[in-house]
């Protein structure tokens, strides 16, 4: 099959993050079996019992080879615009190809399944591993699935695959990207008629806390002592966010909740910042709760593994960027990092789309990876 026909196939599969996986999975199961992969399959059940399954497959044997890492997830497409076609139909127009996932990253999964059916088992000298997560749009469940149960990824590592992360990055090599922290603090009121003394507004204790999240935010713009140039923006983007949940101007909030998300960056003391935060949660009555929390992926820029994907691939620098991927999950894979398909600026947009030349050099980068490294 050609990259457009995997893209269109795998484009037409309804998976927001909220929603089972378990169809484009057994697609993407299947096709790897008929290419010649062996093939794992990892499930498990989200916070809301939605089934979620994680495909990781291996074709040929040996030590090292290429590991190649996609989600199957896309954000959800409820404010779809783009009035050529419908956001789970790929439609091609001014050499662009429109659909929901098709830049992030069902795009790039399509690139590495055309790329791997160019070789056939025999050929090979060394593995190609592809690996399929859920959930990585909403805290990288997939993934942490993955590392924590899955044999062959188990393999990979200890064999020393070298790990590309397929995001788009308009083909060029990015060595590092931000992690990240998200929590919520809570707090507790008592619902009431506004005119009564029985209510207890629980915005009231919230206040105090969220004067404190702001002067922590205006901080960590301005101290260099939070920032990493090597980033842009080179700061941790210390994220605010409220909600009482009171839909009348005369209840007494019963509950007040704050959520914060921050990019951790290396050599930037991000659990000084998480002792400051429990400190003002705990002078203020709030509940405290981390929902994900997850580290930078970095590998040097000048490492002989990225000089080794920059002569191959023929791209410019690396470079960094600021969105977080799988790769920050998968920290024990010594040789990691980004590169594949389409701009991440068209990612998530309202009508989403790749360039058919950017499918085309996916699927070519892709295999000259494969040869290099797996024959």
């Amino acid at each position: 099959m050609e990259v457009h026909d995997y893209l269109t196939d795998l484009v037409a599969f309804k998976t927001p993050s909220s929603l089972s996986n378990e169809s484009i999975s057994d697609y993407v199961d299947d096709e790897l079996r008929r290419q010649g992969f062996e093939t794992e399959r990892i499930e498990y059940r989200d916070a809301r019992d939605v089934l979620k399954v994680n495909i990781v497959g291996r074709k040929g044997s040996g030590q090292g080879g290429f590991a190649y890492f996609a989600h199957t997830d896309v954000v959800p497409a409820d404010d779809w615009s783009f009035s050529g076609g419908s956001a789970f139909q790929t439609t091609v127009a001014d050499g662009r190809v429109y659909g929901r996932g098709s830049c992030d990253m069902k795009g790039s999964l399509a690139c590495m399944l055309s790329a791997a059916s160019r070789f056939e088992a025999q050929r090979l000298r060394q593995p190609i591993y592809v690996t399929c997560t859920a959930d990585e749009e909403v805290g990288y469940g997939g993934a942490i699935q993955v590392h924590s149960r899955s044999h062959l990824y188990r393999e990979l590592v200890d064999n020393d695959a070298r790990g590309v992360i397929g995001e788009p990055t308009l083909l060029q090599v990015v060595h590092a990207h931000k992690g990240g922290i998200s929590f919520e603090a809570i707090s507790h009121g008592r619902a009431s008629h506004s005119s009564m003394r029985e209510g207890l507004n629980a915005n009231l204790a919230m206040i105090p806390f969220l004067s404190e999240m702001k002067a922590l935010h205006d901080e960590t713009e301005a101290d260099p002592k939070w920032h990493n140039t090597e980033f842009d923006p080179p700061t941790v983007c210390w994220n605010i966010g409220i909600n009482d949940d009171t839909h009348a101007v005369n209840i007494t909030a019963p509950q007040s909740i704050c959520t914060v998300y921050f990019r951790i960056m290396p050599g930037v003391d991000a659990e000084h910042l998480m002792q400051r935060v429990r400190k003002a949660a705990d002078r203020n009555g709030l509940d405290l709760r981390i929902r994900f929390e997850c580290k930078p992926m970095y590998t040097a820029s000048d490492s002989a593994f990225v000089r080794e994907v920059l002569d191959l691939t023929g791209s410019p620098p690396s470079t960094t960027v600021a969105y977080g991927t799988d790769g920050a999950v998968f920290e024990d894979l010594r040789q990691r990092i980004v590169f594949g398909p389409g701009s991440i600026a068209q990612a998530h947009t309202a009508d989403e789309w790749i360039a058919l030349d950017q499918l085309s050099r996916g699927t070519d980068a892709f295999a000259c990876m494969i040869e290099h490294w797996c024959t």
